[in-house]
């Protein structure tokens, strides 16, 4: 028998590639959505998302929620500043920090896509059932909660 036979791996039964996989799925699937309803990428979406969620936020507490790189970030805010999505404000204390808000705009948009977004999820449930889609929830919950996260706002 060769050694590599012993510490053979089924990538397709590996769980964290299946997490991955899993995510990618259902993260294509979902952009579709806004993207077709509202011409958002990824970036934005998350963006978008987490300022309608949370209100006034920094770019750095965006990014740390979201899980998005600084660049992503500050791609995603100018294009949503450009639609008028969004505004900024600089900090009284520390003129090297902006504050993000949505617009009334941005705010018709969040809640509009957010419905779009419950509407997804409602499906998701719908194919795994009741009873499988909250254990899926509570192992993610536990995965988090288990190995930490970067989130802070």
């Amino acid at each position: 028998m060769d050694q590599t036979d012993e510490i053979a791996l089924a990538l397709e039964a590996f769980v964290p590639y299946k997490l991955n996989r899993a995510n990618e799925l259902v993260s294509r699937r979902f952009a579709t959505i806004y993207k077709d309803h509202a011409g958002l990428t990824r970036p934005e979406w998350r963006t978008l998302a987490t300022l309608g969620q949370y209100g006034t936020l920094t770019a750095t507490a965006i990014g740390a929620h979201s899980s998005m790189h600084k660049t992503k970030v500050s791609r995603a805010v100018q294009s949503l500043e450009e639609r008028k999505w969004l505004k900024r404000t600089t900090d009284e204390n520390d003129r090297r920090v902006e504050h993000l808000v949505l617009t009334r705009e941005g705010a018709r948009s969040y809640k509009k896509l957010a419905e779009l977004a419950h509407a997804f999820e409602t499906g998701l449930k719908d194919i795994l059932g009741n009873e499988n889609f909250e254990a899926l929830n509570r192992g993610l919950g536990a995965i988090e909660e288990r190995l930490g996260t970067d989130i802070f706002l």
